[in-house]
């Protein structure tokens, strides 16, 4: 478990690379690109977060970069990610895509860029783009998103650059801790998308006593829950209270105990779609 480290909100875990990850950012995942979306990110960007996470089949791209831009934030001290979508994958389509996405932004470079899933038979093309792509400089890190163990191998066979992240579904019900320390190993480091089950965490009795027991919220334990064991938060709000809450976890720390009470829920149970079935 992984304590030291995690110290406030601008906190970061450190890539294979020598690059900073914030640990905790904001989530844009179904939020408006309009005036939404913008007030969020200015909003996040205000009360200290420098982690922002977006992507092409989000459809708020332009509005992440304008809340970017509205901001009193400098530009190179925000960890900005985008991922490519599945029907722009393959080796000439992924460096368009990615051209695309920096102009919808209204960046010149990306922190972070990822497969945003396993496209059978075009993400280890994928994959060399985005390493061309790093080494031009246009991107700071590359990783993947939604890869299991046998996509990780896959890719790792033949790769120049190992993937420096793996962001996967992660909660109470679907830890898939072999899959954790398969990243631990192998310098991937590992981050969260629907951290609070959509919605469903907030329903478990179990998750409501152990926050009463250190006076904070469901969601506060859960985020701090994944900082502790070493893993990137990004959890997505639009509420500016919602977004100020989800980033007041530095004043406290789980108990070992409660940590691996939370890693013994496991069920295997997904919110969200099979990496090895999906068909979108």
């Amino acid at each position: 478990m992984i304590k030291s480290i995690i110290t406030d909100i601008k906190g970061s875990f450190t890539l294979k690379n020598g690059v900073k990850m914030p640990y905790l950012g904001l989530g844009t995942y179904q939020s408006e690109n309009d005036q939404e979306v913008v007030d969020a990110v200015k909003n996040a960007l205000q009360l200290g977060y420098r982690h922002l996470d977006t992507a092409s089949v989000y459809k708020n791209e332009e509005g992440v970069g304008r809340g970017i831009r509205e901001s009193e934030v400098d530009r190179n001290d925000i960890f900005v990610v985008s991922k490519v979508w599945n029907a722009d994958q393959g080796y000439e389509e992924t460096l368009k895509a990615f051209d695309e996405s920096l102009d919808r932004m209204g960046l010149e470079y990306l922190d972070l860029y990822l497969i945003h899933w396993p496209e059978v038979g075009k993400y280890k093309e994928t994959w060399k783009a985005l390493e061309y792509l790093y080494a031009q400089k246009k991107i700071k890190a590359i990783g993947v998103s939604n890869f299991l163990k046998h996509h990780l191998e896959d890719v790792m066979k033949d790769c120049k650059v190992v993937p420096m992240v793996n962001q996967m579904e992660f909660h109470p019900y679907l830890v898939q801790q072999d899959l954790i320390d398969f990243c631990i190993e192998n310098y991937i480091q590992y981050e969260s998308w629907s951290p609070f089950m959509q919605g469903k965490v907030f329903e478990l009795d179990i998750c409501t006593d152990i926050a009463k027991k250190y006076n904070k919220s469901v969601a506060q334990i859960i985020l701090r829950w994944n900082l502790q064991k070493g893993i990137v938060a990004i959890p997505k709000s639009v509420h500016a209270k919602r977004i100020a809450s989800n980033a007041d976890i530095f004043d406290f720390e789980l108990s070992n105990e409660d940590v691996s009470f939370l890693d013994g829920l496991e069920t295997g149970e997904r919110t969200g779609p099979d990496p090895d079935n999906f068909n979108f």
